[in-house]
């Protein structure tokens, strides 16, 4: 962990290319963000089981980074803000040929009636 924010681990690899708990339970993501202490990929808080942010108040793990192609941006769950952060272990990103949402097999025809309205998270 680094010295200056104790809740982020670089050295962590994710674990693994979508959202654990979705996987496992035959759900569907909108985005993913990766816990930057166990490197835990949940689904983002507008995904409608909000994985993400459940793990880090289960887990006492605040920090998340976006885990989405091209986002490198860390958020702070307790202080409801971002923060700045190091760069993390690869993987840094779900592959890009996933998309969002995803698993598209899984992905309803009325998925946007049922994400949560939050800006970003």
């Amino acid at each position: 962990m680094t010295d200056e924010t104790p809740a982020i681990d670089p050295d962590v690899p994710p674990s693994g290319e979508g959202c654990a708990e979705c996987l496992a339970a035959g759900g569907w993501w909108l985005h993913l963000r990766r816990c930057a202490q166990c490197g835990h990929v949940g689904c983002c808080d507008s995904s409608p089981e909000q994985h993400a942010s459940r793990h880090a108040r289960e887990q006492g793990h605040p920090i998340a980074q976006s885990f989405e192609p091209g986002e490198d941006w860390f958020w702070d769950y307790a202080a409801a803000r971002s923060v700045d952060g190091p760069k993390l272990a690869a993987p840094d990103s779900r592959p890009t040929a996933q998309g969002a949402p995803a698993p598209r097999d899984r992905v309803p025809d009325d998925w946007r009636s049922l994400l949560h309205p939050l800006a970003r998270s």
